[in-house]
């Protein structure tokens, strides 16, 4: 008898949960304090999370089962706000313990194996959020500890590797452990509820397949900027930058989900297969092109808001003569028949104005305008898919303004989909674990995704390597560096924000 007394939530009436054995390395850190535990509450509260399950923090920390808990509730209050609730904890504060293992000391390992003992049904699930030079390390104690059973899922959290050489040295150590199907490679954009709303904005509508083309189909730009710093991560930017950082998974993610042939199915592997058609099709970029089709720069200091920042090379734990960049913009293309002559503009940095993620498709003018004047250089026709922080869509059309005379105006049909659905989206990581929980991989990159994706970053990391000149610096609270307008206003086009 279901004894349960906790109201249904939005997402749905209370489910029959499985029961699992979730390993959460990296425990202590920020990853799982901010994001990882309250979305693991917030699943648990919505009835997806079995109280027979159990959530393992693993780090090298020496604490105890119920300091664990208490650290786990302290950020769960003050990340969830008024989402948390006295008795939700009360029913999963019990489902957390802790195990202290270093990562790379061989007999830490036979305590995990202790504490896991006793229940190889169960699915175990194992979350690798540290620094990637860890995973291969952590991976091969676990086999050898036999703590990973047929059922074990591996989650590997971004970025994978720092290039393609050291990504695949991680996918062998992994792939040598368990299988493909059980390799969980996140990237959190693609839990997103907006990025989900993309597939079905493009496969589930007829309006828009016939017009998502090139001869319909202008430009697109992809923008994810950033109001924050480094702040506590400069030990780990300072290594990888934003093209690595930013580009490699998230950027490239949207890029696929936007431009990738109808898969014949939204089962894992259909749609993982198009999106590695998208990756293999993108044009290199080399040497001779980094200069026209790549800015990069690097923060000084100003003004993001009313808050004056530092420098990127003022920030406590950064090299003060380094060269990682911290904006990135790029000029995509794709060689196929879908995409020839559409170029994709691509666009992520820190210390920018504003804390957003958008896609914007802008459609071509119409043929043959009817309107005499200024109505043939009107904006035209634009798609505008806002991910963070008010998730929506937005079509931009033109209308005939009120009055006798024929004065067009652009006019703006908006979907926002809290004020819509009256529901609380799914937080990213809530999406991704559930996933996980369940065993479903669409959400996840495979391995090959992944190495198609390095193999175009590569080229363009070494290009910038040869180059002396270095990132072009731009002051907090700008959009980036000059070179990065002059990029795509070589083409004629220029950023949404500069429209």
């Amino acid at each position: 008898m279901n004894t349960d007394t906790r109201p249904s939530t939005s997402h749905g009436a209370r489910a029959i949960a499985p029961s699992f054995d979730l390993v959460l390395f990296g425990g202590t850190g920020d990853l799982a304090m901010r994001k990882l535990l309250p979305a693991l509450y917030r699943r648990f509260a919505d009835g997806n999370v079995s109280a027979d399950a159990r959530i393992i923090g693993v780090a090298r920390s020496s604490l105890s089962d119920m300091e664990y808990a208490a650290r786990a509730e302290t950020a769960c209050r003050q990340h969830l706000g008024a989402d948390f609730e006295d008795s939700v904890w009360a029913g999963f504060g019990p489902l957390l313990s802790y195990v202290r293992v270093d990562a790379n000391a061989t007999s830490d390992y036979q305590m995990l194996a202790a504490r896991l003992a006793g229940r190889e049904t169960v699915t175990r699930l194992f979350f690798l959020s540290t620094g990637p030079d860890l995973f291969a390390a952590i991976c091969k104690e676990l086999a050898a500890a036999n703590i990973v059973n047929a059922s074990s899922r591996i989650m590997l959290e971004k970025p994978l590797g720092e290039d393609a050489l050291s990504a695949g040295r991680i996918n062998d150590t992994v792939g040598a452990m368990v299988r493909e199907q059980q390799i969980y490679r996140i990237d959190h954009y693609l839990g997103k509820e907006t990025v989900q709303n993309l597939m079905a904005l493009r496969f589930g509508n007829a309006l828009f397949e016939p017009l998502w083309h090139r001869g319909q189909i202008k430009h697109v730009q992809i923008t994810v900027a950033e109001q924050l710093g480094v702040e506590k991560r400069a030990d780990f930017y300072d290594r990888t930058g934003a093209l690595r950082d930013m580009v490699q998974n998230h950027l490239l993610q949207l890029l696929c989900i936007l431009a990738m042939e109808p898969p014949a199915t939204n089962a894992a592997d259909a749609v993982r297969d198009e999106k590695l058609k998208v990756l293999r099709a993108l044009r290199p970029i080399g040497d001779a092109e980094a200069s026209t089709k790549t800015a990069r720069g690097q923060y000084r200091a100003g003004n993001v808001g009313t808050t004056t920042t530092v420098g990127y090379l003022e920030e406590m734990g950064v090299d003060p003569t380094s060269q990682t960049e911290t904006f990135v913009a790029i000029k995509a293309e794709i060689d196929t028949w879908r995409w020839a002559g559409v170029p994709f503009y691509l666009r992520t940095g820190k210390r920018l104005p504003q804390h957003v993620a958008e896609i914007v498709v802008t459609f071509d003018q119409v043929p043959h305008s009817i309107f005499t004047g200024r109505f043939n250089s009107d904006p035209p026709n634009r798609l505008v898919i806002r991910l963070q922080p008010d998730e929506c869509i937005t079509l931009r059309i033109l209308a005939k303004s009120p009055g006798e005379a024929m004065r067009l105006k652009p006019v703006d049909l908006a979907l926002n989909l809290g004020e819509t659905f009256k529901a609380r989206p799914l937080e990213a990581y809530e999406r991704l674990l559930g996933d996980a929980i369940a065993g479903n991989l669409t959400l996840f990159m495979r391995r090959d995704e992944v190495e198609a994706a390095w193999n175009w970053i590569d080229p363009i990391r070494a290009a910038w390597d040869a180059d002396d000149e270095g990132p072009r610096p731009y002051a907090a609270g700008s959009w980036g560096p000059a070179a990065s307008s002059a990029l795509i206003a070589r083409d004629g086009y220029a950023w949404h924000d500069d429209l």
